[in-house]
């Protein structure tokens, strides 16, 4: 009798994201380098800075010895099999992720570990921490390790949250040369990603919701995003696997945690089942759709410059409105905004030194950042 239909849903997904590092692995890091043995760390560890690495693996054979680089360590020095660690909070998600990894691991030969960030956010976190990296060595994950951080107030609560946490994961990735770092978003936080996309009016870069591979080189992956919240859950129940909710995420001071609990519902309510889905399906549609603008700005961008790198306001102005907004937000970006304080505002108002063209003075953007008009060229520099 083979494993309850949630065990074998989450298991599946796992297997597919390991089928796709090993490809990686065996294509970037060459083959058949002899192993290392681990160094078992179940540790608390602090926070590193470092941001945005990879490894080699077993059952290839041997290439002939090759001398060292400080672009190619010596092959005795590189590990035989990636390491895969998996971000676990101790929510359900995360522990059923968790799970299948361990499970999946064995069976293809991957190193597999574990990371919990301890946000300090609420009373006896650090004990919840340690608990979590008591649970994943049990699972014998190798290493495990509980990363304490500080939040800070920037972009408000959540977002100082999220951007606290990458930093850690960040820092964990290159600390243990992982190949990979598996999150727990399911279906149901895509859905929730994109409306909140839609609230904020960011456009259909925003709609895309989560990439099931991001960060540097494909780092973060998302087993789950085809898969909903009550798999997983139904995936820890059956397993016996002891499950942590997060008081946050059922207080209404959150937005999200006031989309889950009161906006989806709503809408399943008013426009009936299948919402989730949809907005799902929504995500990867303005995915694609995004990915290709982005293509097209990119190669726009050369054909808008003249002999000294200026934009040319005349070859800009005849661009689809999608494909020139991306063009400015580049080159807005490049002359030093930070891209999470650059908004849809922002680039309208640059967007009229093209297309409204009246004389206007100079826009200020974020960054200390200006744009202005200047001889038919449109002149972005730092103040």
């Amino acid at each position: 009798m083979g494993p309850h239909p949630a065990v074998a849903a989450i298991r599946l997904a796992v297997r597919r994201v390991l089928h796709d590092v090993l490809t990686e692995f065996h294509r970037h890091d060459g083959h058949g380098a002899p192993a290392q043995e681990p160094r078992r760390t179940t540790t608390s560890a602090p926070a590193a800075a470092p941001r945005y690495a990879e490894a080699g693996t077993a059952g290839s054979p041997a290439l002939p010895d090759r001398p060292a680089s400080p672009d190619r360590p010596a092959l005795s020095d590189r590990p035989a099999a990636p390491l895969v660690l998996v971000a676990c909070s101790g929510g359900a998600d995360s522990m059923a992720l968790a799970s299948a990894l361990a499970f999946e691991a064995r069976k293809l030969g991957v190193r597999a570990g574990g990371i919990t960030v301890d946000h300090n956010l609420q009373p006896g976190s650090g004990l919840r921490a340690a608990e979590v990296v008591t649970r994943l060595a049990a699972m014998d994950l190798d290493p495990v390790e509980a990363v304490a951080v500080h939040v800070g107030r920037e972009g408000g609560p959540e977002a100082a949250a999220r951007d606290a946490r990458y930093a850690a994961l960040d820092a964990a990735a290159e600390r243990h040369g992982a190949a990979a770092v598996l999150l727990g978003h399911t279906r149901d936080d895509q859905a929730e990603t994109v409306l909140l996309g839609l609230a904020r009016g960011s456009g259909i870069r925003s709609l895309s919701g989560m990439a099931a591979a991001s960060g540097p080189a494909g780092r973060y992956r998302r087993p789950f995003l085809q898969l909903d919240r009550q798999t997983a859950r139904k995936a820890c129940l059956v397993q016996s696997i002891p499950v942590w909710d997060d008081p946050h995420n059922i207080d209404p001071a959150y937005t999200r945690s006031r989309l889950r609990h009161e906006g989806l519902p709503a809408l399943e309510k008013a426009l009936g089942k299948g919402v989730v889905e949809a907005l799902a399906r929504t995500a990867q549609l303005s995915r694609d759709d995004a990915d290709a603008l982005d293509t097209w700005a990119a190669e726009a961008e050369r054909s808008v410059r003249d002999e000294t790198g200026q934009l040319e306001c005349a070859k800009l102005y005849v661009l689809p409105p999608a494909v020139r907004r991306r063009v400015l937000r580049r080159a807005v970006i490049e002359a030093g905004a930070p891209a999470g304080s650059l908004f849809a505002r922002h680039l309208e108002e640059v967007d009229r030194l093209i297309t409204g063209w009246r004389g206007q003075r100079g826009i200020n953007l974020p960054g200390r950042v200006e744009a202005r008009r200047q001889g038919g060229r449109l002149v972005i520099r730092q103040s």
